[in-house]
């Protein structure tokens, strides 16, 4: 866990962003992370055909950090726990809560996880109908609401603004990428401006630095009308992960957002480096034999504590794309996961996950009753600067020998 010093470093310099709330960066060390399991309650179908992505997921982040699961009922919870002790999966750091959800896209409808202006986990609880209106969502809607009550940390009423969490993308020093298909237009936010957008943007996740793509209206082909989570990801200090011209093209990104994509900059005004991954050589075809009808993409990965995940599709490309994405981590194991039943469905991989960040207690591969046994290696604010001498009575993040992490008053 040495790349938990730079990181911090890292994701916590955000200078210049002056915000109520901040997102902090996917790679900061988490507590966890939440997936909500697929049922068959909503369409009646199609859960067991994507489960066993989720028992893979399952099986790689609990070495590094707890697994938090939406159930959609008791029974549900049930048959969870079975089918991950049927693979043999731990089940000491998995935690299942109880909460009737509509589908398994919890990128989308689940919780924002943010850190006020005290450095207190929040959850943003943004408005969610469905990808504009296009699938049931009304349970889905009140997912943030049930983790928050779980956890019992605050929870900020968002509602009136709809904002699914695979439209936008932020880099943990104030910049963030979005296409107004998804967010601005008048099946999200009706009568919203995008200034107005922004206003709240800036005050509840932290950013200053707008990179706005115009996108696409998918229709019944693609209900998140491009999500940037398909095609473009944030990724170190200042670079962006995405695809060739050709590629993004296949994609349907447009020729003036593919140029805004290639030229962005970040918010001190330096232009991204840019990482190419491919697309699949083939079009996905999934376990039964269905062709999906065109090829994926693996920008859709997931950084958790000390692995990737990525998606995979039986392709000749996924161990390219898997050793690309292995270089740019190298302190983290790249896991590839099954995706072809999923894709399927629209989305992959970084949709059926969220990342919860340290909250008071901390986490850490080898989390220690007494923490009198490890040793504190370093103390950093939360600009990520290194304290030699902490003032009692002001919080800090403490970095053990042992990789372990958390918040915590100086005495």
């Amino acid at each position: 866990m040495k790349h938990i010093v730079l990181i911090l470093v890292i994701v916590f310099s955000c200078v210049g962003v002056k915000a109520q709330f901040t997102m902090p960066f996917e790679e900061l060390v988490h507590e966890g992370t939440w997936l909500q399991w697929p049922h068959n309650f909503t369409y009646g179908f199609g859960a067991s055909d994507v489960e066993p992505a989720w028992v893979e997921i399952t099986a790689a982040l609990i070495g590094g950090e707890k697994v938090h699961i939406v159930a959609y009922d008791e029974n549900h919870m049930t048959h969870i726990e079975d089918l991950l002790i049927g693979a043999s999966v731990s089940l000491e750091n998995v935690n299942i809560i109880v909460a009737e959800n509509d589908d398994f896209w919890i990128r989308d409808n689940g919780p924002i996880f943010v850190y006020d202006s005290e450095s207190q986990l929040t959850v943003l609880d943004w408005g969610f109908n469905g990808w504009g209106g296009n699938a049931p969502y009304a349970l889905c809607d009140d997912i943030p609401i049930a983790v928050a009550a779980h956890l019992s940390i605050p929870l900020i009423d968002l509602n009136e603004m709809v904002l699914e969490g695979g439209a936008f993308e932020v880099d943990g020093h104030g910049t963030i990428m979005a296409t107004r298909s998804s967010v601005t237009g008048a099946d999200r936010n009706p009568g919203w401006t995008e200034s107005q957008i922004e206003g709240y943007m800036e005050e509840y996740l932290g950013v200053t630095n707008f990179v706005w793509f115009d996108g696409l209206f998918g229709g019944i082909q693609d209900i998140t009308d491009q999500h940037i989570d398909g095609f473009a990801k944030f990724q170190g200090n200042n670079t962006i992960v995405t695809m060739s011209h050709i590629d993004l093209s296949y994609w349907q990104v447009s020729v003036s957002d593919i140029a805004l994509l290639y030229n962005s900059a970040n918010s001190s005004g330096e232009q991204f480096e840019i990482v190419v991954l491919p697309l699949t050589q083939n079009d996905v075809t999934t376990t039964w034999g269905e062709n999906v009808g065109t090829r994926a993409s693996y920008v859709n990965y997931y950084v958790a504590n000390n692995v990737v995940l990525v998606p995979n599709y039986n392709d000749p490309n996924d161990d390219v794309a898997n050793e690309i994405i292995q270089g740019l981590y190298p302190d983290r194991a790249v896991v590839g996961i099954d995706s072809r039943n999923m894709f399927l469905n629209g989305g992959m991989v970084h949709c059926i996950t969220q990342q919860q960040p340290i909250g008071d207690t901390g986490v850490g591969l080898h989390e220690l009753e007494d923490l009198n046994q490890d040793r504190v290696i370093g103390v950093f604010d939360f600009l990520g600067r290194t304290v030699d001498n902490p003032t009692p009575g002001v919080l800090y993040l403490w970095l053990y020998e042992s990789g372990f992490v958390k918040k915590g008053l100086a005495h």
